[in-house]
């Protein structure tokens, strides 16, 4: 227990480390701006560039003192996760797409010291299971020191690379649109453990392969089909420890005491199989960290749900009622899950390589000869680090229950991108992400995120004229409504932060999609057959279809989407003349008139 608790300290205390270690919006050297990087992205040599695979990669270095400063900036596809000396020190890259493809800037200098020092990092390509907000272009990872200083760390044949053989995808069917991703089934058996420390020895691992140096975007390299870099516009995501609250069902075993409230570890007897049904109190996004020792062979099963379901007697297909969600008798479990098989080592700890969403896990365990030790199960909770700096004073308990619900929301729906929702999709659409947008400005100021999701909308800008309706995302999806929505969000940012430059670099598609929907308008203005999916609400009233407003027959008019158009020239029109065009405002007007007379 002494071994488990120093872990968690160490934890504790490497956090606040890791958030300020990442530097958003650095400045590189002119070196690094203008050709490409002198470190080249690597790969594991022999392995598939596309197919589900973890990756492990190494390097030693050498240092006669400790440095006071050693930036590096680092990136990995699908994602990597960074360790320097056995300390995680960031996560990344902040998702994007191929053409505008992230890299964090990491002050290394707090985590090394004299003598030998150990760089590593784990690469993972979820492959066919990537979720639907992943872009990808191939497995790589790439690692480029900022001067000279720091170049010995240069990614290419000095790195050493493994493929794991431990990990496998857990494709879940909740019967529903699911796309987060795969669960993770984790053989401890065939796990490299403490591959990422100093201790460890890799000297039977093979060089790395080379791809392609880094190139930042923008910049033209003859027959270069790699990554396009761009920093990191935002910060580094919030990580906090969070504590389970209760257990609400227990089988097999008595309710361990104390668990998990705090750490106390419990032991599952040989040959049992038990169940506990834990209890976050509100719904979370975090990184589950289960640690566990003994019981070689065991199967331990981590599930995932917001709600647990009425049992009503029907197949998972089925079971649709969610009930009061504070209620656990009578109900089943169903969600996602992770498994790890236990190799009978000592204080053994699994953390996904994603973050989960639930209030609610369940922990099953089968045990073989051996009797199973679980030391603890706790969660490091992550979004955006959005601080509440808004007041508001209702003196009515039942509003400020209200608001603190709503702001719990908004922050679990803002990780790297704004996101519909945490559970199923992660997806940031244009017509969520607008209101998310306001609700984080107004009770934060800060405008980071919602500046990032303006541009990555942008840049989604190609079919026709218009943007996808939701992006970053390796599936496109057209709702031409969304793209009238995107030049809301660009008016209010105007209205709320100016920045000239930025809101002249968006104007261009602005008009875009403008054009896209006045060369479907009729001589009178309103717009007739709109292609795509014109997705407004969800509304079940007569004539409406998967969120379609009805249209006219023959022509296919719809004064829903006519009033939306009059909005986007309304958004539009004070754009064009504070920092745009005059003759696009003046024409802006004029078609605002002739569509206010025929609506």
């Amino acid at each position: 227990m002494k071994k488990l608790v120093s872990i968690l300290s160490v934890l504790v205390t490497v956090l606040p480390l890791f958030v300020f270690a990442q530097i958003p919006n650095p400045t590189l050297p002119e070196e690094l701006l203008s050709k490409p990087w002198p470190a080249q992205w690597i790969a594991v040599a022999g392995e598939p560039a596309k197919d589900f695979g973890v990756y492990h990669f190494r390097k030693n270095i050498e240092l006669t003192a400790k440095p006071a400063s050693f930036l590096v900036h680092v990136s990995g596809d699908n994602r990597y996760r960074l360790y320097v000396n056995g300390q995680q020190v960031c996560f990344g890259p902040a998702r994007s797409d191929v053409f505008h493809w992230n890299f964090e800037t990491v002050d290394l200098a707090p985590f090394l010291h004299q003598g030998n020092n150990t760089l590593a990092a784990v690469v993972w390509n979820y492959g066919e299971t990537m979720p639907v907000a992943q872009m990808s272009l191939r497995t790589g990872f790439i690692m480029q020191g900022n001067g000279q200083a720091e170049r010995m760390v240069d990614t290419g044949p000095g790195w050493k690379g493994i493929r794991s053989k431990a990990y496998a995808p857990i494709n879940t069917n909740l019967h529903t649109y699911f796309v987060v991703g795969p669960g993770e089934n984790l053989d401890a058996a065939a796990y490299d453990w403490g591959w990422e420390t100093e201790a460890y020895d890799d000297s039977k691992w093979p060089a790395a392969s080379t791809i392609s140096p880094g190139l930042v975007g923008g910049l033209f390299e003859p027959w270069y089909e790699g990554w396009h870099l761009q920093a990191r516009s935002i910060p580094a995501m919030e990580l906090a420890p969070q504590r389970l609250v209760s257990v609400r069902r227990a089988t097999g075993i008595p309710a361990p005491k104390g668990f998990p409230q705090k750490a106390a570890a419990f032991t599952i007897p040989a040959h049992t199989k038990a169940t506990l049904i834990l209890d976050q109190g509100v719904e979370t996004t975090a990184f589950p960290v289960l640690t566990m020792s003994a019981g070689q062979g065991a199967s331990i099963s981590v599930r995932y749900a917001e709600s647990l379901f009425v049992d009503e007697g029907k197949g998972v297909a089925e079971t649709k009622n969610k009930g009061n969600r504070d209620k656990v008798d009578g109900k089943v479990f169903i969600g996602y899950e992770d498994r790890i098989v236990s190799d009978g080592g000592e204080a053994r700890t699994f953390m996904p390589l994603w973050w989960r969403t639930y209030r609610y896990i369940e922990l099953a365990v089968e045990t073989k000869d051996q009797p199973l030790t679980i030391n603890d199960l706790y969660g490091l909770y992550t979004s955006y680090p959005f601080k509440m700096q808004a007041t508001f004073e209702a003196k009515r308990p039942e509003l400020d229950k209200i608001l603190e619900v709503g702001w719990r929301t908004a922050r679990l729906c803002a990780q790297e991108t704004y996101v519909d929702c945490p559970y199923y999709e992660q997806l940031q659409y244009v017509g969520d992400t607008r209101i998310q947008a306001l609700v984080s400005l107004f009770n934060s100021g800060d405008d980071r995120l919602m500046r990032n999701a303006i541009n990555q909308i942008r840049y989604s800008h190609g079919l026709s004229g218009i943007t996808q309706s939701r992006y970053p995302s390796h599936l496109p999806q057209y709702i031409p409504p969304f793209s009238m929505w995107w030049i809301g969000m660009v008016n209010d940012y105007w209205k709320y932060r100016g920045d000239e430059a930025f809101i002249k670099e968006q104007l261009p598609v602005a008009r875009s999609i403008i054009s896209f929907f006045e060369s479907k308008q009729q001589e009178n203005g309103s717009m007739g057959r709109v292609p795509y999916w014109t997705f407004t609400d969800w509304a079940e009233a007569p004539g409406w279809k998967a969120g379609m407003a009805p249209k006219a027959a023959g022509g296919g008019n719809s004064a829903v989407l006519d009033l939306q158009l009059l909005l986007a020239y309304q958004a539009a029109m004070p754009l064009e003349r504070a920092v745009g065009l005059p003759a696009f405002a003046q024409q802006y007007e004029q078609k605002t008139k002739e569509l206010k007379q025929t609506v």
